[in-house]
């Protein structure tokens, strides 16, 4: 039995989802909405004692971190094979994923919270924002504090903006000499890096490739005419929430291009 905690617009809980619904497994949904601090109640702490998403619980056995469950996934699961056949392909696909950790995911928390994710928060009662904040720990508290009143004008935010940029144009490049990212086929490193792309999507900012990356916006346009897309990246998104995810994305569009251009 497959069971999967995740939440709508977690980047790390699309991973598993886009895995399952490749292979064609059947999966038992646990919603987990970290927008109101439900990773944090002991119940979730046992199966994740971080408070993150996603959680793959498999015939009892608790796996975690994204990365290391779609690595699970595909050895117990191993058809269709979503790892390339040779050392270098291998390679390659190991390197996107490792950058997605190391670098792309804090940046995607930083753009996310900036442009959308404060507004949510900021609808909380009082007494729920402050538990929210202060849940974070001594360290990162402070800045996401911070990041709540500044928004996109933040400094991390830019940097963030910056950190995309250089990804989308290695994968611009990447995918100039090839069909995928690693190779001649649909990989992990595909399931790695989709969540991403198409968190910058949900936040009207697909300008970052539509203007000027020809070969990843055709690749992007096939991720998302295969058959898991819909259900994998859209179904568990609530409606309001991607409403505000688009709208306050396109708000901050111009001042986005804005720092794409004096970089």
């Amino acid at each position: 039995m497959l069971e999967l905690y995740h939440h709508g617009t977690s980047v790390c809980a699309a991973k598993p989802r886009i895995l399952l619904a490749e292979k064609g497994l059947e999966w038992t949904s646990h919603y987990i909405d970290i927008l109101t601090g439900e990773q944090f109640t002991p119940a979730y702490l046992k199966l994740n004692p971080k408070g993150v998403v996603p959680t793959l619980v498999h015939d009892g056995n608790v796996i975690r971190e994204s990365t290391l469950i779609g690595e699970y996934l595909d050895e117990v699961f191993p058809d269709p094979p979503m790892k390339p056949d040779n050392a270098l392909d291998r390679y390659r696909m190991r390197m996107w994923t490792k950058r997605i950790d190391e670098e792309v995911f804090p940046a995607t928390a930083v753009i996310t919270f900036a442009i959308s994710h404060r507004h949510a928060v900021l609808a909380n009662p009082p007494d729920v924002l402050e538990e929210y904040v202060n849940k974070l720990g001594p360290t990162e508290a402070p800045r996401r504090r911070k990041r709540l009143e500044t928004g996109i004008e933040d400094a991390e935010a830019t940097a963030a903006i910056r950190v995309f940029d250089k990804f989308f144009a290695d994968m611009e490049t990447a995918l100039a000499g090839r069909p995928w990212l690693a190779g001649d086929r649909f990989s992990l490193a595909e399931v790695g890096v989709i969540p991403f792309v198409n968190r910058i999507d949900m936040l009207a900012l697909s300008g970052m490739w539509t203007e000027a990356r020809p070969h990843l916006t055709e690749w992007w346009e096939r991720i998302k005419n295969r058959p898991m897309f819909q259900d994998a990246m859209l179904k568990y998104v609530p409606p309001a929430l991607r409403k505000l995810m688009t709208d306050k994305g396109r708000e901050a569009w111009p001042k986005v291009r804005e720092v794409l251009h004096s970089a």
